[in-house]
């Protein structure tokens, strides 16, 4: 498929651009450009939103047909929006649609507010599950994904993201490939709808705009026994950036084998924050298996006020496969693990217990029942924001995005439980909009990236050879040429689609476009002779020009 050059105008900037496909099937990279590099995820914010929803609904802390007030603050966002007014109580239901299917902003800080009590919360709280899937290069600021300082992720974590919501929730996976939803107060159509509708198999997920961020989309497409997940940030418009992915989704199809184990991700694990406040021990009093005698002896203890202290090595650390949740399967092991203490000679540190009546014997199965297991319940939140909530600094708001196309706080709820979220980072200060992506160097703008547009004009005097395709050239003085183009946006498309179908003949090549007086001349150096040919030689039988260059 060829990208569309008619789509690009020469005359203005680039937005940082970055690639990476996946087998979603085992989790395996395909193919990947600048995929570490953290960028503005822009309305990609918003599938870490719902994940956050979808899990708080399966531990019992909210309903789908749950009421969620809306706030000022929720009401006032900017578009795409639902069109929510403060005070107004929706269903949980509808806010997921709209901010699935329409990427509604206020419809994103209405859940966030909700669940966590406040936007702030919540984004420590969004930050903290992103630890916990793997997602090591993002941070979140807000619910929505407008431009915030700090608030970064990178094509790879947003893959991983995608990846689990097809995986840890595919009960409710079919929002994402839905053309149109009822949302409460209006009906809603997809931001997603053109890609979903030109791609075959494509089942999802989720498109992203701002003006910092470009065109980004996280898409899912099943051919067959395969399941591709790619994302694509820093598009420079809707039709080149679902070009672009539509390229990146057929090499990965292609690349991919028929046959393969697949590996379903492990369940997230994150541990609950410990209640600030201090609480009476009686309420964290170790619990009995089921037994009278047992219980009857915790119950007097309990009545009388007596405690039971733990030791820090023994004290409980409440982990669970979902953000604060216990499972049955949990207590179970933790269960097991207790009773194999015991047996194996450790104790727990505990007050003492009534003196048996005289004449009293111990028998096996009364001491088995006796066998305390110690569960920290904790009786309150913590007092205080969870750390790393300090306040958002916003910069400037993006201006609408093309067809609505997303760039995308009631009276606080508390919330169930709160997440330890990571120590704050110190973020440098980047030209507007006021962004810290630091820690990992962005792409220069016209090195080392494809050279898309965004929506600010540049001096064309400013304009530099761009080098796309990111490789370690070698020492070798054997290259290829591609041919010549009238414009530079042809040339880069060709020398993308070759990497992309030939990645494996051409090795570690450096892939550039020269600027010669005759045009724009793409190809590929650092080869040897026999590699030189053999790129040429298939790269030929799929009709692309090509010239071996020799040193």
């Amino acid at each position: 498929m060829i990208l569309f050059a008619w789509a690009i105008p020469m005359s203005v900037a680039a937005a940082p651009f970055a690639a990476y496909v996946m087998d979603a099937r085992t989790g395996n990279e395909i193919y990947s450009q600048n995929a570490n590099t953290r960028l503005h995820p822009a309305s990609l914010t918003k599938m870490m939103t719902l994940y956050m929803a979808f899990n708080a609904i399966e531990r019992g802390q909210v309903r789908l047909d749950s009421k969620f007030l809306v706030s000022s603050h929720a009401a006032a966002q900017p578009p795409s929006r639902l069109g929510l007014r403060a005070g107004q109580r929706i269903e949980l239901r509808y806010l997921i649609r709209a901010a699935a299917v329409k990427s509604a902003n206020d419809a994103a800080t209405a859940i966030g507010e909700n669940i966590a009590g406040s936007e702030q919360k919540f984004a420590a709280q969004m930050t903290a599950m992103a630890k916990a899937l793997g997602m090591n290069n993002t941070q979140f600021r807000n619910a929505n994904g407008l431009t915030a300082e700090g608030h970064y992720s990178t094509a790879h974590d947003m893959s991983v993201l995608g990846r689990r919501l097809f995986y840890d929730y595919p009960q409710y996976y079919n929002i994402f490939s839905r053309r149109s939803a009822d949302a409460g107060i209006a009906t809603v159509s997809s931001t997603n709808k053109r890609f979903l509708d030109s791609y075959e198999g494509a089942d999802g997920i989720k498109t992203g705009y701002t003006r910092a961020a470009g065109f980004n989309l996280t898409a899912s497409a099943k051919r067959g026994s395969k399941r591709i997940i790619a994302t694509v940030l820093g598009g420079n418009s809707t039709a080149h950036r679902n070009a672009v992915m539509a390229q990146l989704l057929d090499a990965g199809f292609g690349k991919a084998p028929t046959r393969a184990r697949e590996v379903k991700p492990a369940p997230p694990e994150l541990i609950v924050a410990e209640p600030r406040k201090v609480v009476r021990r009686a309420d964290q009093v170790a619990r009995v298996q089921p037994s009278a005698p047992a219980q009857a002896q915790a119950q007097a203890q309990a009545q009388a006020g007596s405690t039971v202290q733990l030791s820090a090595s023994d004290r409980p650390v409440a982990r669970a496969s979902t953000a604060g949740v216990v499972t049955p399967a949990a207590i179970s092991a933790a269960v097991s693990r207790a009773q194999a203490a015991v047996r194996d000679g450790e104790t727990l540190a505990a007050s003492s217990r009534p003196i048996r009546k005289p004449g009293a014997t111990v028998t096996a199965s009364t001491k088995g029942s006796e066998d305390l297991l110690a569960t920290a319940r904790p009786t309150s939140r913590p007092e205080g924001d969870v750390a790393g909530a300090d306040a958002l600094l916003e910069s400037d708001r993006p201006t609408p995005a093309p067809r609505s196309d997303d760039a995308a706080s009631p009276q606080p709820q508390a919330s169930l439980f709160m997440l330890q979220a990571p120590a704050p980072q110190a973020q440098d200060a980047q030209p507007a909009p006021r962004m810290a992506l630091t820690e990992a160097p962005a792409p220069a703008p016209r090195q080392d990236a494809i050279i898309l547009t965004s929506l600010d004009p540049v001096d064309p005097a400013d304009t530099a050879a761009t080098h796309v395709v990111s490789r370690n050239g070698g020492a070798r003085g054997y290259g290829i040429s591609l041919g010549l183009y009238t414009s530079q946006v042809a040339a880069q498309n060709a020398l993308l689609k070759a990497e992309l179908q030939e990645s494996g003949a051409l090795g570690a090549a450096s892939g550039s476009v020269a600027n010669t007086r005759r045009g724009f001349e793409p190809g590929f150096t650092g080869m040897s002779r026999e590699t030189a040919e053999l790129a040429c030689g298939r790269l030929g039988a799929r009709q692309q020009d090509c010239t071996v260059v020799g040193p």
